[in-house]
This record gives C-alpha cells, structure tokens and sequence, in this order.
C-alpha cells in the first residue's frame, strides 16, 4: 500500500490554492538571503533588507501548489507588520544562524513564545541558516532541536541550509509547503509516538468501507482495489505480499488468513508517518472525503434542502430502519439495550462521540446499568436531527449510512399551514417548558425519562429531555421537553422566529406557591403575545406541579379563571414525587397534535380579532350592497330594453 499523490490533487482535496509562507528570525541570520538564494539559485552579493513577496510557481514542487514566500523585518517599529504577517501565513520559516549560538537560544527564549502567545495554528519549520559557516565541532542538529521540539510541540521539521554553497534550501520551502498540505498535527501525537484517536477513528471507517464481505479483513483483492481508489495504481502479488510481510514481522496480530487486518492496517499508517510520508495518508483520507480536521468535508454533508422557520426535518422511514439494524447490531449481549461501551464502539468511526456531552448526554432513558433502550437511541437520533441536521446526516454517514441528505430526511409542513388544515403529519414534537426557578420544570423533565429529580445537576443552561410517547390509539410519537431557564426567556423571545420550531408550550408552576404562579402567569401571556405579534402561535398548557403537597387556593383559583379566559385547558394538576403525572407527556403530544386549539388569546389578540371580525362584517356589507346595486342596474337595463321593443 503506497503511492505518490497524483498532480494537483494534494492541494485541491486539502482546500488549498496556494501556500504563504512567512520568513522570520533575528536580524542578521539569513533571511533575505534564503529568500534570494531559492529564487535566483544563486548567492546574492547584494541583499535588500527586507525582500518583496516572492511567489514560486505551481510546478516548483510536486504536489503543484504556487508558493507566496514573505520576507519579514525583526526591527521593533516593524512588529505590528511582522505580527500581521505571521497571523495571515499558512505556515512559518523561523531561522537562526548555525554560527551564531546566541540566535538559537532565542528561539525559545524569545521566538517560539512569541508566536504562542498570538495563538498561531500554523506549523512552524525551523532552519539553521549558514550552514557552510557552523564549526565542525557543534553537536548535531538532533542533539540541539531535541529538547526544543520537547517543549514546542508545534515544531514541524528542522532542518540546516546555507545560501552561499546551496545546500537544502529549495527543501525548506519543500518542508514548509509539506506541513500545510500533509500535517502531521492532526495525523500523529509525537509525544506518545502514535496515531491520534481521530486519525485512527477515520481509518477504522475507510478499513470497514473497504472491506467488502465484512470477514474483518482486507483480503488481495480487497487491497488491491483499495490501492487503485487512493493511488490510481494496482499492486502487484509480489507488493502485496511484501507489504503483508513487513506487517507482520512487526506485529503479527496485523495479519491472518483471510487478509490484511485492522490492526495491521492501522500499523502500516503509523510507519508511513514514522517515515515522513504523511502524504501517503492523507491522500487516502481526502480519498475518503476527509478535511485537515479529519472530518467530511462540509460539501459532502451540507444541508441542501432549504427550508421556513416553522418546518423541521425529520429522519425517514429508511434512516429509522437503518438505525434499528444498526443497534441490533451493536448490541452484543442482546439485551435490548446499548451499554456505555457498545455505544462508544458504534460511534468509533465518528471523529468522537457526539453524544457524549450537552444537550445529549443525559437526554433520554437509561436502565440501571447505563444501557440505552432501541426508543432511546432513536429519540436522542431524532433530538439530533432536530437540532442539527447537517450533524446528524454527518454522523449517519460516518456510522454506515449509504444514503444522500434528501433519502435521510423529510421536510414537515409549516406549522402554519397545519394550524389552517387543523392536523399535523409530524412524528416529532418539540414542546418549551417555561416557568419559575424551583417550579418543578427539572423534575417534570427527569419524571420523562425515568429518573429522580435529584439525579439532575444544578443548571442555569437549557436542558433537553427526549422519549418515545405511547397514544390511546396504540401510535408513538418522540416528544423532545426542552426546558427554558427563567432567565433566559427575555433573550428568547428577543428572537423573532424563536417560537416557530415549538409545537406545544407548558407553562410549570407551584401549586402551593402563588409566586410561582404569578411568574408562570405572566411567562405565559409574554409567549401568547410573542405568539400573537409574530404569527407562530403555539397551543398551550397549564401544568400546576408538587400536587402532592399543600394547594395554594389562590393560585388554584387565579390558574382556573386566567386559563378560562385566555381559551385553554385548566391547569392539570401533577405530583412527581408520588409519580402521579395525569398522563400528562400523552396530553402535550395531544395538544401539539391539534396545533388550532389550546392556543391562548390575550386581550390585545381578543380586541384585534373583534376588530377584524368587524372589518369582515361591513366589508361584507359593503360588498352585499355593491351586488344588489349591480342587480339592480342589470334589472332596470332589461325593463328598459324590453319596454323599447314593445314600443
């Protein structure tokens, strides 16, 4: 398995059409010279002191890739320049003088600080100019570069030169244009000397992509066509055997009877980069529709289907069937759960496991040893889709899924075109919970996926809970509570379009605390009248929590009368504590599913809609009069005519 990356097609699947390289170092270490002596091919006798940019054409290298080099002042008035340029670089040549000790110490004591403190990303190359000048007598390069490399991390490649006898200066430049197309950062951690998770995550999803009868490993055939996808090139028998060979006198688990193994697989990458060819691994993952983040490139995964403010995606009947195989798949003990470690090894072909912290984390229902249940996986699948879309079609195609964004998804109908049909199709809802701090809105979203109130940490951020809802007719809906911080509702319906993706609200309070109502009161005719202003009404529900404890009558009198008044149901009383919750999670989905009732009026909305009721009225008046006048006229023309012929 080798092969060089064909012409221009390092620098296209990189993204790059060009690389800026910018020039740095004390005064007086070669610089300019470097700059010169790669242009000319020749030593100057003359050196400007601070060069023009310079730009090598793209057949200079192999990989076809025009190089923009920047030559750069170290003078304090011309720092402000010297900062700009290295900020705009793709990569930075940081020079030093071989006969000048004092330059090297700069390095660290001065140089590589500098550039860590701007919180540069580029990789930096760093070049002892001068070399025809060192003193025989020095330590090696590897000697001097070791502890520095040590404690700069960022540190590509080192590398000696001297402009005056041209020794490995078209090589600097070669090594700085390498590190931008091939970084080794993302590929390999120097440190533990191995492949980094994300590196070895990609690889084990184009191992599995390749291997075509899933026996677990790449047979000659299969690495052949392998070879021919990433190179262009086959193989031949004795290649093949001599690349199995090497595998498995290093590591002899690398290879079986059937073929070349994912472990071997592995290993052969790590010494393509232990031998710096890194390109050889990153035109297999940019084959394999891998970014230098090593993740899908976005126009693999981008979102084309456009859609208002008030439709959501939902997966398809396909993806849901996909997703179902795959957990039967994963899970290995068939207990009808996935365990913590049988979800990590579904996600391992992810660049990490996107479930691993908010809003999914702790979204949905768990059984005592932290296992998740088919309806589970699904919601947090449908939570996902509905937060994230391009991330969830992402993810899908990363854990196996062959399919395009469009057979992935499916675009619901506007919420106001379900309010005039008075139905929706959707199989997703996603219902806010307002209300007071200490309300009850916490324990109402625990109670939904099955945990105690007290598993909750304290939180001030949003929260989702996520589960399948079983109807009296037998069907199932995923209701996804998302619960609104009392301090952030402000900011929330700052937003204009912020109601559009809510298909039912609740508004929590405290049944024996009439604060607690107040505050859900008046949350509750701020998003009626959101509601209202903006056309994204939202059915809504009262929900009077802690029922088990002593009632509040005035709150209970004032939560009746106000629901009354504004057109939806009584408060429904719950207790989550002696887990009496009234059927409340089939009530919401019943609501959200009924998207023209349950929707409250304020009385700014009630004086609007009798005034239009009124303009209707005299409009049709007015339109009634104009038709009989019409008839009228017809009339009296016939009479007229007819009168005239008699005559």
């Amino acid at each position: 398995m080798a092969g060089a990356t064909s012409p221009a097609a390092a620098a296209n699947l990189a993204g790059k059409s060009g690389v800026r390289v910018v020039v740095i170092g004390d005064p007086g270490t070669g610089k300019s010279s470097l700059v010169v002596a790669l242009a000319t091919e020749q030593f100057p006798e003359n050196v400007p002191k601070v060069m023009p940019p310079t730009r090598l054409p793209a057949d200079y290298f192999p990989d076809r890739v025009p190089i923009t080099i920047i030559d750069t002042s170290s003078s304090p008035e011309q720092k402000p320049k010297l900062i700009a340029e290295c900020q705009a670089a793709d990569a930075v040549v940081l020079t030093y003088a071989c006969d000048r000790p004092a330059t090297l110490e700069r390095l660290s004591s001065f140089w590589l600080p500098e550039l860590r403190r701007l919180q540069l990303k580029t990789p930096v190359i760093v070049v002892g100019c001068k070399l025809d000048l060192r003193d025989e007598q020095q330590v090696s390069l590897e000697q001097v570069m070791a502890p520095i490399m040590q404690s700069f991390r960022e540190i590509e490649t080192c590398i000696e030169c001297s402009a005056l006898r041209q020794i490995q200066v078209p090589e600097v430049f070669y090594y700085a244009q390498k590190a931008v197309l091939h970084p080794t950062a993302p590929l390999f951690d120097q440190e533990a000397q191995s492949l980094k998770p994300r590196c070895v995550r990609a690889l084990k999803r184009i191992f599995i992509i390749c291997d075509n009868d899933k026996d677990g490993a790449l047979s000659d055939v299969e690495l052949n066509e392998f070879q021919v996808r990433c190179f262009s090139a086959p193989l031949q028998p004795t290649e093949i055997s001599g690349v199995k060979r090497v595998v498995q006198e290093k590591m002899p688990e690398g290879v079986n009877e059937s073929g070349l193994t994912l472990t071997g697989f592995l290993f052969l990458h790590a010494l393509f980069i232990e031998k710096g060819r890194l390109e050889t691994t990153w035109t297999v993952l940019r084959k394999f529709g891998y970014d230098n983040d090593i993740k899908l490139r976005d126009e693999l995964i981008a979102m084309p289907i456009k859609r208002a403010p008030d439709q959501t995606l939902e997966m398809t009947s396909e993806v849901v069937d996909f997703l179902k195989g795959i957990f039967n798949m994963f899970d290995i003990d068939n207990d009808g759960a996935l365990l913590p470690a049988e979800l990590e090894d579904l996600f391992s072909t992810a660049p990490e496991n996107p479930w691993s912290s908010d809003p999914y984390k702790d979204c949905a229902e768990k059984n005592v040893l932290g296992g998740l249940s088919l309806e589970g996986f699904l919601s947090k699948w449908a939570l996902m889709t509905l937060l994230d879309p391009t991330n969830s079609y992402a993810n899908l195609v990363y854990v196996g899924y062959p399919g395009e964004f469009g057979s992935a998804f499916t675009v619901t109908r506007k919420r106001r075109v379900d309010r005039k049909k008075q139905q929706t199709q959707r199989n997703v809802f996603q219902c806010y919970v307002f209300g007071a701090r200490g309300s009850g809105k916490t324990s109402l979203l625990q109670s939904f996926i099955g945990r105690q109130p007290s598993d909750a940490l304290p939180s001030n951020s949003e929260r989702f809970a996520t589960n399948s809802v079983e109807l009296p007719d037998g069907t199932r809906k995923t209701l996804i509570l998302r619960e609104i911080p009392e301090g952030d509702v402000r900011s929330l319906l700052s937003d204009r379009e912020s109601l559009a993706p809510c298909d039912v609200a609740v508004f929590v309070y405290d049944s024996c605390d009439e604060y607690s109502w107040q505050r859900a009161r008046d949350l509750l005719v701020q998003v009626a009248t959101h509601g209202e202003n903006t056309g994204y009404e939202v059915p809504c529900l009262i929900v009077a929590a802690k029922d088990d404890l002593d009632q509040c009558s005035q709150a209970l009198q004032e939560s009746t009368r106000v629901s009354q008044d504004m057109g939806i149901e009584t408060p429904i009383p719950i207790s989550v504590k002696l887990r009496d919750l009234n059927s409340i999670f089939c009530r919401i989905v019943q609501a959200a599913q009924q998207p023209h009732l349950s929707i409250p009026e304020t009385e700014a909305g009630k004086t609007r809609r009798q005034y239009r009721q009124l303009l209707n009225r005299s409009l049709m008046v007015v339109s009634v009069g104009a038709a009989a006048a019409v008839v009228g006229i017809a009339a009296y023309r016939v009479y007229a005519a007819r009168k005239s012929s008699s005559s």
